[in-house]
């Protein structure tokens, strides 16, 4: 589970994100949408640890990412929104590599790394190095590295970003399957309609500030002229079609 409670974020007198509070659930997908510039991706870098809040708290599982920082490492998973990392290494050193950081036992990453890597259709270019990776193979192997140490918590940054039709709906059967064993993933997207098909809850945000958070239903029923999520996203943020 990820809590934030009444984080802001400022760099000098620009407010990034403004006291937004939200839960993701264990057992849930939860999609975190908006524009660009919106305050998506520094929500995330807090959440991960990558940036402190300026004010407020937030906790993975219950530890706190500022004040004991390692072990809320230790419960998630991350894929940015960038996925050209370690290119020089190939494929399964990467994997190993991060096996090791989360102290992966070795009897069950061989495994893992087989039905991954064949689900996404790479398993023959696990020996190449990663620079030689087109986009959309680089963010599979990163989105490999991020569950090889099975974590409670997945965190997702426009993760569809470069994938093939085939690999987005493998993806997208792996979020499923890490909610139902009663885990969490939270993801950032700008694709609408994967959002609306695979969420059971949503929180839209616009401008650093919270607009929405809960779940589709109560959403719609807020909105009943509109019949989509992203009619709905277009009415809050003020968007023209």
């Amino acid at each position: 589970m990820i809590r934030v409670e009444n984080f802001t974020k400022r760099y000098g007198d620009h407010e990034a994100v403004k006291n937004i509070s939200f839960t993701a659930k264990d057992g849930a997908i939860t999609g975190f949408i908006g524009q660009n510039g919106a305050g998506k991706s520094t929500t995330i870098k807090a959440i991960t640890g990558v940036i402190r809040p300026t004010e407020g708290s937030i906790s993975i599982n219950g530890i706190d990412v500022v004040n004991d920082a390692l072990n809320a490492k230790h419960q998630f998973g991350y894929v940015s929104d960038s996925p050209d990392h370690f290119l020089r290494l190939t494929g399964l050193e990467y994997l190993n590599f991060m096996a090791d950081v989360y102290d992966t036992p070795m009897e069950g990453r061989a495994g893992f790394i087989e039905n991954y890597a064949k689900r996404f259709g790479i398993y023959d270019e696990l020996g190449s190095r990663i620079l030689s990776y087109s986009h959309g193979m680089r963010q599979k192997i990163m989105i490999m590295g991020a569950l090889i140490h099975d974590p409670s918590v997945w965190i997702l940054d426009e993760p569809m970003t470069g994938l093939d039709p085939q690999a987005a709906f493998e993806l997208k059967q792996m979020m499923r399957e890490h909610a139902e064993k009663g885990k969490s993933v939270f993801f950032s997207t700008h694709v609408l309609e994967v959002a609306e098909k695979l969420c059971d809850e949503i929180c839209i945000i616009k401008n650093g500030e919270l607009l929405f958070t809960g779940t589709l239903d109560d959403l719609k029923a807020t909105h009943k002229s509109q019949v989509s999520l992203e009619n709905i996203f277009l009415e809050l943020t003020d968007v023209k079609e």
